[in-house]
């Protein structure tokens, strides 16, 4: 287990988000990059040329549920160490899984749009987080997430998914609020990000010769229910990460079970 002091626990509830360090070993991230670069290989399905793409097509390739076709990479999105991380940081007793996917940035990417991840999730709760852990050692370059100290606090700014109107939209009110903008300078395999469902982030472009590889696992408070879908969006994780649960039910499908308990 990877043990989060209170100290940590206050920064991440402060600011919406966190960096922590080796959070797992270079010999064992090594191992599950490759596993996870294959199932990204296999599995993505982008082959138009950067050219084609709008915003959000440039932003990354996006690969989800790898645990749910590969059973190695299984074991890497259920891994206690992480589930509980998650749960020290939102000071909850256990946590469930939301789903996970693979954001890869390719050399040459465009940046990522100021977003609030949790504009796509029906879930009734603020008690969400996302972890984001490079598979290679990241420099600032590569397009380092990027976040607004505090913008958690905001909670739902409206139907805004990732797309130039949201950088707009979001830019506008991070500069309004005056929320400090902080991006670590570079990142070691390993390493891992966690912020919380409404924080405001974003990343710049992949001006590198080399892909930024990211795996991210989303979580979300035991107990959590489905709540009404504010957009299409909405519905259609309702439908995919729940499993169509009706509104009101536990976000308890098969597909979210409890991983530190």
């Amino acid at each position: 287990m990877y043990q989060i002091s209170v100290q940590q626990q206050l920064e991440y509830q402060q600011n919406g988000h966190i960096l922590l360090q080796n959070v797992v070993g270079s010999e064992d991230i090594e191992l599950y990059r490759h596993l996870i670069y294959n199932g990204v290989e296999r599995f993505n399905t982008e082959f138009r040329d950067m050219s084609e793409r709008d915003t959000y097509g440039k932003a990354f390739l996006q690969v989800m549920n790898l645990w749910e076709v590969d059973e190695d990479i299984k074991k890497f999105t259920f891994a206690k160490r992480f589930a509980q991380i998650a749960a020290d940081l939102m000071g909850v007793e256990k946590v469930r899984l939301y789903h996970d996917q693979a954001l890869f940035k390719e050399a040459g990417g465009g940046h990522t749009p100021w977003h609030q991840d949790q504009y796509y999730w029906p879930i009734d709760t603020s008690n969400t987080i996302t972890m984001w852990m490079p598979l290679i050692d990241i420099s600032e370059e590569m397009g380092m997430l990027t976040f607004a100290s505090g913008s958690h606090e905001l909670g739902f700014l409206g139907n805004l998914a990732i797309s130039d109107k949201s950088d707009d939209v979001l830019k506008n009110i991070v500069e309004e609020k005056g929320y400090p903008i902080v991006r670590a300078s570079s990142m070691k395999a390993g390493d891992a990000t966690f912020h919380a469902g409404w924080t405001l982030h974003n990343a710049p472009g992949n001006n590198s010769s080399k892909t930024r590889e990211v795996m991210t696992i989303i979580f979300v408070a035991d107990g959590a229910k489905v709540s009404e879908p504010k957009n299409s969006h909405q519905e259609a994780d309702r439908q995919r990460w729940t499993k169509g649960l009706p509104v009101g039910s536990l976000v308890a499908s098969e597909l979210n079970p409890v991983l530190n308990g």
